[in-house]
């Protein structure tokens, strides 16, 4: 069948002029792709010959019917099916033919959506990293907000994104902005959503307590959506290559302090989207007197974590031990911890409070908590050596009275009659309070020297010596010195 002459020069002009190939020329001119190789032949074209047969062809209808049901089929598992029809080729070319005839899914478009003033702003996390505190390394993480409207952003660094830190966050946010508003995105953060079914949310109960103080609504973006929050990840984008990029900072104040600035200055002199005549900071002017008004108050941007006191007065909290009065020792307590600070609570008291530490293995203590424990522990020390006294020698009691009266520490004196009850034994000490009653002489010394005056043995009533002196070195002194010194003196007289 020969083709009109108009067909054969289009057939021409699209393969010279559009540089088409004959597969399309024949399609759009609906013409077998034979018939357009003979008109080119014709014409002096010479076309490579055909494609050769592959072990792949028989089955291209049953391959391409196959991925329309199933477009996720792996090519492993179409082998396996071809394998028991007859195909005997290899994977490589089989992955190279199901490439082609897999269904192309089609790109989502999506709507650019507008706002309006003062209706709503969205919240991310950025991870910028780790930095060293102490003995410990933690985490840099940047809070972000951005007013949708007006694009001015406010970005808060913390030591991670526990719950305090996003509280905080939202707290520095809206008293920069001057205002709340209305809305506030989330992209499904644990500290935002505990749970999602489909459209079933259930929020965090705290984040929901912080809502009902600024009196906004918490919105969570769905899922796969790329026009819903993308105002915020163009900021941390932003913030990444215009602010944090070859920065240098001495703490993180000092990096907050700097962030504050970036966003105040430079981020407000950029160009607004909706009129590049305009700046973000002019917007935002526009855009701040719409903003729910800031109550009277801010959120207490605190968390609240069960803490068990051990043997030792101390709660951990956050890889830190934190002193509390000993008398809490083995009880269930409850710390509540903020950006700064750290308080440890019994009910409705608070027990302790210490600046908070981002360091690890660090031990905070209050001067007052230990000096407490050390009086008790004196005190028991010295309950305890009256208790042996009074049963050993009863008359030691109204020795002790005397000293009391007169205003001596009364621990020092049961502990040095303690050891005069070691060095001397019961008789001998209690003969001697007696005769330091009778006679009015309440001086421990005294008493000492009236038992060395007596002349009884350190050793009288024990098999061997207390531990304090058992503990003495003595070293013996080489008499030889001696014999020179005499012989010294004997020469000086002979010279004279």
């Amino acid at each position: 069948m020969t083709l009109r002459i108009d067909i054969q020069a289009e057939v021409l002009r699209l393969f010279h002029a559009e540089r088409w190939k004959i597969g399309t020329i024949a399609a759009q001119l609906g013409i077998h792709h034979s018939a357009v190789r003979r008109v080119l032949a014709r014409n002096g074209v010479k076309l490579p010959p055909p494609r050769r047969a592959t072990k792949t062809d028989p089955y291209v209808a049953l391959i391409r019917e196959t991925l329309e049901k199933y477009p996720t089929l792996r090519a492993t598992r179409l082998l396996d099916m071809l394998r028991p029809r007859g195909y005997t080729g290899k994977i490589s070319r089989l992955r190279e033919v199901v490439a082609t005839l897999r269904p192309r899914g089609t790109t989502e478009a999506y709507l650019r959506l507008s706002t309006l003033p003062g209706e709503q702003a969205q919240v991310d996390w950025a991870d910028f990293g780790e930095l060293e505190v102490g003995k410990a390394r933690r985490k840099l993480m940047a809070f972000v907000m951005v007013l949708s409207w007006s694009r001015a952003v406010f970005v808060g660094f913390f030591y991670g994104a526990r719950m305090p830190a996003f509280l905080a966050g939202h707290a520095a946010a809206f008293d920069y902005f001057g205002g709340v508003a209305r809305v506030v995105l989330y992209d499904n953060l644990k500290s935002a959503v505990l749970e999602r079914v489909d459209r079933a949310i259930r929020f965090h109960p705290t984040l929901l307590q912080l809502a009902a103080h600024y009196r906004f609504e918490p919105r969570p973006v769905a899922p796969a959506r790329g026009n819903q929050k993308g105002r915020v990840e163009r900021v941390i984008r932003y913030l990444r290559e215009r602010f944090f990029a070859g920065r240098s900072f001495t703490s993180l104040d000092d990096l907050n302090a700097q962030a504050r600035e970036f966003c105040q200055g430079t981020a407000m002199l950029r160009e607004w989207p909706e009129d590049r005549r305009r700046t973000v900071g002019a917007a935002w002017q526009e855009e701040r007197p719409l903003l729910l008004p800031l109550p009277h108050a801010p959120f207490p941007c605190v968390e609240q974590v069960p803490a068990r006191v051990g043997k030792t007065p101390y709660v951990r909290f956050d890889r830190n031990d934190y002193s509390v009065p000993h008398t809490y020792v083995g009880k269930e307590l409850v710390v509540v911890a903020g950006m700064h600070t750290v308080r440890v609570v019994a009910g409705t008291e608070v027990i302790a409070e210490h600046v908070r530490c981002h360091s690890a293995g660090e031990v905070l203590e209050d001067a007052r908590h230990i000096e407490a424990l050390v009086g008790e522990k004196a005190a028991a020390r010295t309950h305890l050596g009256l208790g042996r006294l009074q049963r050993a020698i009863p008359c030691s009691q109204g020795f002790l009275r005397a000293l009391a009266e007169r205003g001596e520490p009364l621990g020092r004196a049961v502990r040095q009659l303690g050891e005069l009850l070691d060095d001397y034994g019961q008789a001998p000490l209690q003969h001697a309070l007696e005769d330091a009653t009778r006679r009015g002489v309440f001086h421990v010394p005294a008493l000492r020297h009236a038992l060395e005056r007596q002349g009884t043995i350190a050793s009288a009533g024990k098999t061997e010596l207390p531990a304090r002196l058992r503990e003495v070195v003595v070293r013996p002194h080489d008499l030889g010195t001696y014999d020179a010194l005499h012989t010294t003196e004997d020469t000086d007289v002979e010279n004279a």
